[in-house]
């Protein structure tokens, strides 16, 4: 049975603040609780998980550098990249951390897919890539039974900022955007496309 769920499109969010809003709410929510899909973009910064290791960040320059509690190793958000925050209740939902991350990824596989281009996931390192290049990539929490952090789909984005870090800790990976794959559709009308993906692959239906 599909959940009700809120979605909000914020436009350009501020990373940090952002992120403190996911984990009030997780924090806070109650067994009924709606879940929420938050669509954004971000200023330039660069964020490292839990685990990750600083030798990944090679020359951040000017841009800032945020520790945060997702998995993951070091990545990149910017203009022009569409963030996916789903705040789901993953347990009532009976959904898996593999499950998740594979609806997300899938998510993006058909949407590409819808567009002509054939995209993979990739079992050893979560995200979505056409020929090798990475497209989107995805961090998550579960904190009491509950998903926070998301989903990153490079639209039309200054991709220079990947050089200055081994993106999710791999040495070498290539980056690529939408715009790269010869999509000229901008962060509102991406948003439009993926949206419906992603109700039918988290089994999500909006909130009347």
């Amino acid at each position: 049975m599909s959940e009700a769920y809120g979605v909000e499109s914020l436009g350009r969010q501020d990373y940090e603040p952002l992120w403190r809003r996911m984990q009030a709410y997780t924090d806070a929510r109650g067994p009924d609780a709606t879940d929420l899909l938050w669509f954004c973009e971000h200023p330039p910064v660069f964020t490292l998980g839990m685990a990750a290791s600083r030798e990944h960040v090679l020359a951040p320059g000017d841009i800032p550098l945020v520790q945060i509690d997702r998995g993951g190793q070091v990545t990149y958000h910017g203009p022009g990249q569409l963030m996916i925050y789903p705040l789901l209740n993953v347990r009532r939902a009976g959904l898996g951390v593999r499950a998740l991350v594979s609806a997300l990824e899938d998510s993006v596989i058909e949407l590409l897919a819808d567009a002509g281009i054939e995209a993979q996931a990739r079992r050893d390192a979560p995200g979505v890539y056409v020929e090798g290049r990475k497209v989107a990539s995805i961090g998550l929490r579960i904190r009491r039974g509950c998903s926070y952090h998301g989903m990153a789909l490079n639209v039309d984005m200054d991709l220079e900022p990947f050089a200055r870090i081994n993106p999710c800790g791999m040495q070498g990976l290539e980056v690529t955007d939408l715009s790269g794959l010869g999509l000229d559709w901008d962060l509102a009308e991406t948003e439009r496309r993926i949206q419906p993906i992603l109700e039918s692959r988290l089994r999500l239906r909006a909130v009347a």
